[in-house]
């Protein structure tokens, strides 16, 4: 792995970041970063593409760019060409960032890498277990969304716009996402993983709805 290109990257994206909203900040990344580095020692990839995909797949959000998903994948490519990153690297770095997201779960990537199968699942194990509730909860009170609202249920079928537009309750994002990913792993590290964090938000749901009826 090339640890100069890395460490510049982990600066550029501190940099950008560190204005982030709690759950998509550099420690994010960092988590994220960690994950994929422990789930490519088991599988047969390029440690330099995983990492930098981890590094910048997150470096603009489009949540919080108006929806806009060119952004990322730009600034991505700008930052990775200055530090003079072959084109065949940069191009497989972009695919990684612009086919990564969950987008409703709908979404057909239009690109296949064990690289992207590596970070994917490193975000997604982000995306759950205590950490998950954590940020599933910050980001619905940085959108002030209520918390729970028995009158809203999930939906279980959202189109990419309608889970880009939603507004439902937070806790509702655990029927539409949170729950789904575990069956969504890609490598056997992940799914391993997930299956501890999904057993923990499974009980953590089963608290909270108790708590909400006054039995607990």
């Amino acid at each position: 792995m090339d640890k100069i290109l890395i460490e510049k990257t982990i600066a550029f994206v501190k940099e950008k970041l560190k204005d982030a909203e709690g759950g998509h900040d550099w420690f994010h990344i960092e988590r994220v970063y960690n994950n994929a580095l422990n789930i490519a020692q088991y599988e047969n990839c390029d440690n330099t593409i995983v990492a930098l995909g981890a590094l910048l797949h997150d470096i603009a959000d489009s949540k919080f760019h108006d929806g806009d998903e060119t952004v990322g994948p730009k600034l991505a490519w700008e930052f990775l060409e200055k530090q003079n990153v072959s084109e065949d690297t940069i191009i497989h770095v972009v695919n990684i960032i612009e086919n990564i997201s969950f987008k409703g779960g709908n979404f057909e990537r239009k690109f296949s890498s064990i690289e992207l199968d590596v970070v994917q699942d490193a975000d997604r194990l982000d995306a759950i277990g205590a950490i998950g509730i954590a940020r599933t909860f910050n980001y619905g009170g940085f959108k002030n969304r209520p918390l729970y609202n028995p009158e809203i249920a999930p939906n279980l079928n959202m189109s990419k716009e309608e889970y880009k537009n939603s507004v439902s309750p937070t806790i509702n994002h655990f029927y539409e996402k949170l729950l789904l990913l575990k069956d969504k792993m890609n490598t056997k590290t992940g799914k391993s993983i997930a299956e501890e964090r999904h057993a923990y938000m499974e009980k953590f749901l089963e608290q909270f709805f108790a708590e909400c009826e006054g039995k607990r």
